[in-house]
């Protein structure tokens, strides 16, 4: 996977022993498997993790999801600091806080503590929608008023405020300090699967991460809106811009079609308002779908990434070419935590990435 240019380096690239190679990342949503306990996945992300460093993965996010079984990651910043603590060099953060959960003045403080504990590692990953259903998101704030567009513009600036400490003044938040917060410095992104997100982060000069994995027809666009808003800032000078995928890699096509079948029974569970936790590969092959189902999961899995570490090597390089992503951040939702690693190994040893720590040029 090459990159024609990286946004914060300023590194122009082009063909031959000079090109720059994008980094890769991880999503991580800690998949709970049937017959599996969430300790026993929250456990297993840790040793990804662990892994994922050693492999030159450059971060590692926790999603925030609510009321899934299938799912275990519900409090991304308890996470981050258990993960933090069990690696030294890779960046750790959430994918993302979901801003109309959380009071703006914790987030700051949450974010605070891990940046103070794990110094220029954290990674504060914000996004707009919930993460989860209507009735569990009413649960999570108390209250049945949705939050706007324009609400969660002043909830992210409150949050900015309360790390640096510069509120306007009058406002009535200003005699507040955050501590911890006041004075760290997590790096934050803005998270987004449309145009909106893409615009704010633009405006504001902050890199960007597309969801991807979900959203693949919105992904040009989006990017096309944050380039042609971006705004240089003290955060950053250029365009940053992530791209999530879904990624399953397995040593044949089959295999890899095989164990990557169970996710989108889950996704179908989910829709019918059935969640479930995430099947194993012989419930999915013995399960019967109708045509409204086949032709729902065709749809869901349309920009998904599966296959033997070749076609996930030219299905990555094709993603980085269309989308002209900065970094490319993978998430694989499988069954069996040993099957997930494995195809994170799969994918390191085959697709070359800039891994953290080293040269990005290639022959430098």
């Amino acid at each position: 996977m090459y990159m024609r240019e990286r946004g914060r380096s300023g590194c122009v690239t082009g063909v031959g022993p000079d090109v720059t190679l994008v980094p890769l990342s991880v999503l991580d949503l800690i998949p709970v498997g049937t017959g599996y306990t969430p300790g026993q996945a929250l456990r297993a992300s840790v040793q990804l993790a662990r892994r994922a460093e050693e492999l030159g993965f450059t971060r590692y996010w926790l999603a925030e999801h609510h009321n899934m079984p299938g799912i275990a990651s519900s409090a991304p910043a308890v996470v981050i600091g258990r993960i933090a603590a069990a690696t030294s060099r890779m960046r750790v953060g959430a994918g993302g806080v979901m801003m109309p959960n959380h009071p703006a003045l914790v987030v700051a403080e949450q974010f605070g503590t891990l940046e103070g504990l794990h110094p220029g590692r954290i990674d504060l990953g914000i996004g707009r929608a919930p993460g989860t259903d209507e009735v569990t998101a009413q649960t999570l704030r108390r209250s049945a008023d949705a939050l706007s567009a324009d609400d969660f513009s002043a909830r992210f600036g409150e949050v900015q405020a309360f790390l640096s400490g510069q509120f306007p003044d009058g406002h009535p938040y200003a005699r507040i300090t955050a501590v911890p917060g006041r004075g760290a410095e997590p790096e934050i992104w803005l998270l987004g699967s449309s145009g909106y997100s893409a615009q704010l982060a633009g405006h504001l000069g902050l890199p960007f991460a597309f969801a991807n994995h979900f959203s693949h027809r919105n992904t040009v666009p989006a990017l096309q809106l944050y380039r042609a808003t971006f705004q240089p800032s003290e955060a950053l000078a250029r365009p940053y811009a992530m791209v999530t995928a879904s990624v399953v890699c397995a040593q044949d096509e089959q295999r890899a079609r095989w164990l990557a079948a169970p996710s989108g029974l889950s996704f179908l569970r989910l829709h019918a308002g059935r969640p479930s936790t995430l099947p194993s590969p012989e419930e999915a092959a013995a399960a019967t779908l109708t045509e409204h189902e086949r032709t729902a999961f065709a749809q869901w899995s349309a920009g998904h990434v599966v296959g033997s570490p070749d076609t996930v090597r030219e299905q990555l390089a094709d993603l980085q070419e269309r989308t002209g992503a900065d970094e490319l951040m993978i998430s694989t939702m499988l069954h069996d935590p040993a099957d997930r690693l494995r195809s994170y190994e799969l994918v390191a040893e085959t697709v070359p990435f800039a891994r953290a720590g080293e040269s990005a040029v290639v022959g430098s």
